[in-house]
């Protein structure tokens, strides 16, 4: 994953799909770094990070809560979805 995409911030829709679109254009410049290259397994890791992100914010000391989730916490987990197993 590049640094334009780890390090955008998402704080509406419109930047969420600024987001997106930088998402896709990672995996087509990048697909090596995706653990999840199908789709049933991006969807399955996009599952199971939306179960477990709350784990991650923790883990960073960040104070989100992810049951009250904003435009970032969205993005948040699709990036993780791109690496978790």
């Amino acid at each position: 994953m590049d640094d334009t995409l780890c390090n955008f911030k998402v704080t509406d829709r419109q930047t969420f799909i600024k987001f997106l679109d930088l998402l896709r254009q990672d995996y087509l410049n990048n697909p090596d770094s995706w653990e999840n290259k199908t789709l049933p397994d991006f969807l399955e890791s996009l599952s199971n990070y939306a179960e477990d992100i709350q784990g991650y914010y923790d883990n960073m000391k960040q104070d989100v809560n992810a049951d009250h989730p904003n435009w970032q916490t969205f993005a948040d987990i699709f990036k993780g979805a791109t690496l978790y197993e």
